[in-house]
């Protein structure tokens, strides 16, 4: 397992916290004073990289696909404790965009392992890690909640309905986790001294090839704002039964 190479797949997305908006024709997201941080479920990925850096001897590597505005994120992730970085330098359009640019890296990267977090935390789609296997022949764990590594060989367990799973592949493989990956309190912060190295690592910019987009967005609608809340008398339940039917029409 020595000097293992580890590829792991990051995206840049908007701060859980943040308020959502779209342009004014409803085409686009509205990027207007957003913040953008590591996709959380690729940061379950990354720790766990990370500890078998420690443990093993592995190089990580990051990749993005993303424009020039990405990078801020791209330096935490080194300084989370990353070897160096590649960002593909493009704004993907889909997922299957995406999974390509990243299998087109990874192709001739001699990479041991790949990991990603199941679905990114904007669109949710968790098509990119099972497209990347595919594109890249390699066996695909989804989904894991834990990861070990021994003789050339990946164990994951994952969570299936009423209990667990574990699944034993050969290296090279594909892997997403999700939360469990790590313990939350596993989750590595950067420190001052892991941002300070992360200004050196290594930040390689590459073009896209010409992947093409299957999917096309044609506009995007906020979910209707909740009405207020409505109180009815304990000893009103005519009025409930009413407001049930009449207005919430569940009966």
């Amino acid at each position: 397992n020595l000097y293992m190479k580890i590829l792991v797949c990051i995206s840049s997305v908007p701060d859980t916290t943040s308020k959502i908006n779209f342009t004014a024709d409803h085409s686009a997201f509205d990027k207007t004073g957003i913040q953008w941080v590591i996709n959380p479920l690729d940061e379950f990925a990354l720790s766990r990289a990370v500890q078998l850096q420690a443990s093993q001897g592995s190089t990580v590597t990051v990749i993005n696909v993303g424009d020039a505005s990405t990078e801020p994120v791209i330096r935490k992730a080194l300084a989370i404790g990353a070897n160096d970085a590649v960002r593909v330098n493009m704004e993907p359009k889909d997922s299957f965009q995406t999974a390509k640019e990243i299998a087109a890296v990874a192709k001739d990267g001699g990479y041991d392992l790949i990991l990603c977090g199941k679905e990114s935390l904007d669109y949710n789609g968790g098509s990119v890690p099972g497209m990347l296997a595919q594109l890249l022949d390699l066996p695909f764990v989804n989904a894991a909640v834990g990861l070990e590594i021994n003789n050339g060989e990946a164990t994951a367990i994952r969570e299936i309905e009423g209990g667990k799973e574990t699944i034993s592949v050969k290296l090279p493989a594909v892997l997403a986790g999700q939360k469990g990956l790590v313990d939350e309190k596993e989750l590595i912060i950067p420190n001052m001294r892991g941002i300070m190295t992360a200004r050196s690592k290594a930040l390689n910019v590459v073009e896209p090839t010409a992947a093409s987009v299957k999917v096309d967005a044609v506009s995007f609608e906020a979910v209707p704002a909740r009405a207020a809340v409505k109180m009815v008398a304990a000893d009103n339940l005519d009025e409930l039964v009413r407001l049930l039917h009449e207005e919430a029409k569940v009966i």
